[in-house]
């Protein structure tokens, strides 16, 4: 039976990994500082790029979503007592974007996978070439964590979407 509980555990969750993900970005783009300016070497430098620009985008989305998710929780809970319809109306079809977003993510991510072990392998023998070794490198680590991370949350919509389907239907 879904409930309240429910709706306050999914967004405390979400709130719980975009935490995570602001500590991975910020890590990230610190990393790809350190690297840059500091390791100076053309490995380096290549690691970098992934490094900081997607370190930029899970603190984005980290901020993002962290910022927000009080404020659903709290209008989804009093919508569950006060005004279920609007989890019909505005919260299920929210949640069923989301799982299709996710879709398209997972494939994005597993193409920047993809890439990332292309560089490595078609570079990993090139001495003169170890920017591009560096920059798969960090990108295949860039996917992989977000893929990680990703799943997760993709797991924990879809049992979301599931209850409020099961609510609203009644």
């Amino acid at each position: 039976m879904f409930s309240k509980t429910d709706i306050e555990k999914y967004f405390i969750a979400e709130k719980n990994e975009s935490l995570l993900f602001i500590i991975v970005g910020v890590a990230a783009i610190i990393l790809a500082l350190i690297f840059f300016f500091y390791l100076k070497t053309n490995w380096y430098k290549g690691a970098a790029i992934p490094f900081f620009v997607v370190g930029i985008m899970h603190l984005v989305v980290g901020i993002t979503v962290y910022k927000r998710s009080d404020g659903d929780r709290q209008c989804n809970v009093y919508a569950y007592d006060l005004n279920p319809g609007e989890l019909k109306a505005k919260e299920l079809p929210r949640m069923e974007k989301v799982n299709k977003n996710f879709v398209a993510i997972r494939y994005f991510e597993i193409a920047l996978l993809l890439i990332g072990l292309g560089l490595i392998v078609s570079f990993k023998n090139n001495l003169d070439k170890t920017f591009w070794v560096g920059l798969g490198i960090a990108l295949a680590i860039e996917a992989v964590v977000s893929l990680g991370a990703d799943y997760f949350a993709e797991k924990r919509a879809k049992e979301y979407t599931k209850g409020l389907k099961e609510f609203v239907g009644k």
